[in-house]
């Protein structure tokens, strides 16, 4: 098994030649980037992809758009359940939601603790909590005795120690690190707290997943102050607290494959 980075928090994995995309966007108009020239490249084959999971709705992670290039007819993409309420409370998945209606594509509605087999792969959704209160799987992917778990922009939770006595060790985590502060104006007042794990919680994550190894995912390109603050040299304060713990960080540029074991 062999992953690709594809920017952000997008990956593609490969198995016998049949791949997978996890978070692909390409549409990154309305992203608060810091350098428009941000690489998130392509899907390795243009419409070959045996499926799509998304861990979340939020434009930084689904774009069906891309997904509808990317993916071979009939192939599937695994989404969590809408989000309920009106106003403010859909205004961080409305756009992903309308991009749902406007391509075909055969999206279906997955919960925690659900196992998928498509292709060579299988897949099993499990918990993960997002900053915003809306709806978010991690994914664990297995095929050909490798195993690895991507947690979009998850909070540090308790959940780690049930994924772990249910799917662990892994190989990889893909775990994300940028620590975001944000300012929304339809989400007032203000969150007094990071809305995405800090490097320091992904390391801890690793040890209680039993991960081999960790590569962090989103963090870098996004950073638009006051609305999105990245946290603090979270590279460099990963690598800081994987050392003394023991955990292997593997960094992967966007576009960079690396076989997994």
């Amino acid at each position: 098994m062999r992953t690709r980075r594809l920017g952000w928090a997008g990956i593609e994995v490969e198995q016998g030649g049949d791949t997978l995309l996890i978070d692909y966007i390409q549409d990154t108009a309305d992203l608060p980037l810091r350098d428009a020239h941000q690489p998130f490249p392509r899907a390795s084959t243009p419409a070959s992809a045996v499926a799509g999971l998304l861990t979340h709705l939020h434009a930084d992670h689904a774009d069906p758009t891309a997904l509808a290039a990317a993916l071979r007819d009939g192939a599937p993409v695994f989404r969590p359940v809408p989000v309920s309420g009106t106003g403010p409370d859909l205004e961080l998945t409305a756009h992903a939601e309308a991009a749902f209606g406007q391509v075909a594509l055969d999206s279906r509605i997955v919960d925690g603790w659900t196992t998928i087999e498509v292709g060579p792969f299988t897949l099993h959704t499990v918990p993960a909590v997002d900053g915003f209160g809306d709806p978010q799987l991690s994914w664990v992917v297995e095929s050909d005795g490798k195993r690895i778990i991507h947690c979009g922009d998850t909070l540090f939770h308790a959940y780690w120690w049930r994924i772990a006595r249910r799917f662990g060790p892994f190989d990889v985590a893909f775990l994300p690190i940028n620590g975001a502060s944000v300012d929304f104006p339809f989400l007032q007042p203000p969150r007094d707290q990071e809305a995405v794990m800090m490097p320091e919680e992904a390391v801890k994550a690793a040890r209680m997943l039993g991960a081999r190894s960790v590569t962090p995912i989103h963090y870098g390109a996004l950073h638009h102050p006051p609305a999105y603050i990245e946290t603090d040299d979270p590279v460099g304060r990963l690598h800081a607290a994987a050392e003394p713990a023991g955990v292997e960080v593997v960094l992967m540029q966007p576009g960079d494959w690396c076989e997994v074991g």
